[in-house]
């Protein structure tokens, strides 16, 4: 089936406003009267073979079977249905029944009081979902039969109807079906796995497929990794490598399997990453402050900042101050907020460090020492000149996904195990990424101003950021005002200023505009897109779309291609003809346990034919060959991989990293000294004091043996 097909607009809208408003009186729906000016941008009349369209008087044994009809005809055209009015005889036998598009109808005004000063924060706009589409089938009861016949059909839609690559991602298709989970993998030629040995042991692994490779490429600002543990029989560690997707969500672009966390292994592994990666190296690497990770990625990614995680940094801070220093709220408060600011300068950060310093005693401390040696890897002032620096500043998300993956695998799991628990974890996150692309395709926006500015906000960016910046747009509308301060050197200049709503307070800021190119300038330095005060300037001028320069490719709704989304490998046997009867065979059991799953009997039947069938093949002689196929066989033709007959590699051994288990973790030098310090010292039996000394190495008894002696 083609994909569905756009119409001549004037055509059509002269076409559906003839028909809906000759129609209106007869109509118990909630009917909406449109005028050629209301009509969306895209007109769509269902594409199917002319075999399924339907026919106005056709009759159907019962509403039922009617309404399943209009239902599977939806499926085949690309759109969604819901029941909608009735009218009854003697409110008992249904007269006429409406079954619309489920992107028809009003959409119900939320009354909002602007005078309220209620606190409670309102929810962010949903996507719009109900847009006026007239496409529906009203079907009428035949008098005196229980048959129903179509009394009218409207084929027309005011949207894009669904292509077939679309449709995995529906409400009806998320839940995964029998032959994705037993057969379905994902295919991607351009597949990056390398390994290393220690002998005849594996020391470490590292792959990354197709689609990590696509993100990587438009995501690679900013990458973080940290290793898991626990995730296999072998306590090698698992090592994930995290980007920010479009949608501000975590990808993965890349994982490895390490048997020791040495200098040596990550140096392999970044190298391995990098060549994977076409050598295009990060802008910044985030990561924890394990000094192993820190050498290699100084010794293998020499032109990348290496940041170090905020939050490992600052969950230290309790360990390096007093009890009473810690819980002194001016302190806490002044030392979060410099370490935390985001718009601050060096130099100024550096002048303040200085003062909570010296305020609080602190010139001595070694840890505060130490981290202000480091502070160009881990302030955010040393970094925002670093495109896309904001996107991570902890590694929370690598945690996060650590433990996502986590859930996914056990401690005991071979390592065949473990890299098929690896791929549902990546299924299940790409299906997220691949719903969401979905939902901003076909998002309809609630537009809070009537600036063109906002719209074209809405077609470039996806649906995560055009909530970002309409608040941006909101807010240089309504919350900033701007005065032209004179003209220098071909640029436009104006002093913006933006009042608080939460007070009276305004600040300041300076933007440039240069006409008619439309660059812009503003001294807030806003994160990712333009901000309030720039909009508040191109807005003055009219400027009805957003400069091409200032849209960050990686937040465009079509940055990633539509190969990456939808690309989909079912079955392979290497015949083209057994792969259709094969992929058709799936499609039919699919489609005969969805009639049958709701009605016991009728499932209990089915699970007796499909038994018998199996039991007829598994007996069936010329299936002896199947028969004789061993585990390691199947599991190769599961995987997509041939098993060589001469194995010269074989599983590490059981391995103790700092990471692995409470009994045999080998810890730090500096986390052994740390919990040496706050040990408890026996008392000394001589002199009755607590203190790291005893009788024989007293300094009072020695102090007094030396008096006896000199007397």
């Amino acid at each position: 089936m083609s994909n569905p097909k756009e119409i001549d607009k004037s055509i059509a809208t002269d076409t559906i406003i003839a028909e809906i408003n000759s129609s209106r009186n007869d109509e118990q729906i909630d009917s909406i009267y449109f005028t050629s000016e209301e009509l969306q941008n895209t007109i769509c009349i269902e594409d199917v073979p002319t075999e399924f369209v339907q026919v106005v008087n056709s009759v159907f044994k019962s509403l039922n079977l009617a309404v399943k009809m209009y239902t599977d005809y939806a499926e085949m055209a690309g759109f969604h249905t819901r029941l909608s009015s009735q009218s009854k005889y003697n409110s008992q036998i249904i007269k006429e029944k409406y079954v619309i598009c489920n992107r028809g109808g009003k959409d119900k005004p939320k009354l909002c009081d602007t005078l309220a000063t209620s606190s409670v924060k309102r929810k962010p706009n949903s996507n719009k979902i109900i847009i006026g589409c007239t496409a529906k089938i009203i079907f009428e009861n035949v008098y005196g039969t229980t048959d129903y016949k179509v009394k009218k059909f409207f084929e027309m839609h005011n949207h894009p109807l669904e292509s077939i690559e679309e449709r995995p991602y529906t409400k009806k298709a998320r839940k995964m079906s029998y032959s994705e989970k037993r057969g379905r993998r994902d295919h991607y030629p351009n597949y990056s796995f390398e390994f290393l040995r220690d002998g005849d042991l594996l020391a470490a692994m590292f792959w990354a497929d197709e689609r990590e490779k696509a993100f990587y490429a438009e995501f690679r600002e900013v990458i973080s990794f940290d290793a898991t543990f626990r995730t296999n029989k072998y306590k090698t560690v698992f090592v994930p490598f995290k980007a920010v997707d479009h949608h501000k969500k975590s990808a993965t672009v890349g994982a490895g399997l390490l048997s020791r966390e040495t200098i040596e292994s990550y140096e392999w592994l970044l190298k391995d990453f990098l060549r994977a990666h076409e050598k295009k190296a990060p802008k910044i690497v985030l990561t924890d402050q394990d000094a192993a990770i820190k050498q290699a990625v100084e010794s293998v990614l020499p032109n990348s900042r290496h940041r170090l995680c905020m939050w490992h940094i600052m969950k230290k801070l309790q360990a390096n101050v007093t009890d009473d220093l810690f819980k002194n709220k001016d302190f806490k408060k002044r030392f979060n907020k410099l370490v935390w600011n985001m718009h601050i300068k060096p130099d100024e950060f550096e002048k303040k460090w200085d003062l909570i310093i010296n305020e609080f005693n602190l010139e001595d401390k070694r840890w505060f020492n130490n981290m202000f040696e480091l502070r160009d890897k881990w302030i955010h002032a040393y970094f925002s000149d670093t495109r896309m620096s904001r996107l991570m500043k902890t590694t929370t998300r690598s945690e996060s996904m650590n433990s996502f993956f986590n859930t996914y695998s056990q401690s005991g799991n071979l390592l065949l195990h473990f890299m098929m628990n690896y791929d549902t974890a990546i299924q299940k996150q790409r299906n997220t990424q691949q719903e969401l692309n979905h939902q901003t395709k076909k998002a309809v926006y609630k537009f809070i101003s009537p600036r063109p500015i906002e719209k074209h906000a809405a077609k470039v960016y996806t649906s995560t950021l055009f909530y970002e910046v309409q608040k941006e747009i909101y807010k240089g509308s309504w919350y900033c005002q701007y005065e032209h301060l004179g003209t220098k050197n071909g640029w436009e200049l104006y002093k913006v200023e933006q009042l608080n709503k939460n007070s009276d307070l305004k600040t300041e800021f300076e933007v440039e505009i240069k006409l008619p190119t439309n660059d812009v300038k503003c001294t807030c330095e806003h994160f990712g897109t333009l901000c309030r005060h720039a909009f508040n300037i191109l807005m003055k001028h009219g400027i009805k779309e957003i400069p091409e320069e200032y849209i960050e490719n990686r937040w465009r709704k079509d940055v990633i291609s539509r190969h990456y989304n939808f690309g989909r490998h079912v079955y392979d046997t290497g015949d083209s003809e057994i792969n259709r009867s094969v992929n058709q065979a799936y499609y039919n059991f699919e489609a005969c346990l969805e009639y049958v799953r709701k009605n016991k009997e009728k499932m209990d039947l089915f699970f007796k034919k499909t038994e018998s069938m199996l039991k007829e093949y598994e007996n069936d002689p010329t299936n002896e060959l199947q028969k004789n196929r061993t585990d390691v066989e199947e599991v190769g033709k599961l995987m997509g991989i041939s098993i060589p007959k001469d194995i010269d590699i074989n599983v590490p051994n059981v391995q103790s990293n700092k990471g692995c288990g409470k009994k045999s973790r080998i810890q730090s030098a500096a986390k052994i000294a740390y919990k040496n310090s706050n040990k408890q010292t026996r008392r000394c039996s001589g002199c009755g004091e607590r203190a790291p000394h005893n009788l024989r190495t007293c300094p009072i008894k020695l102090a007094a043996k030396q008096s006896s002696k000199a007397t």
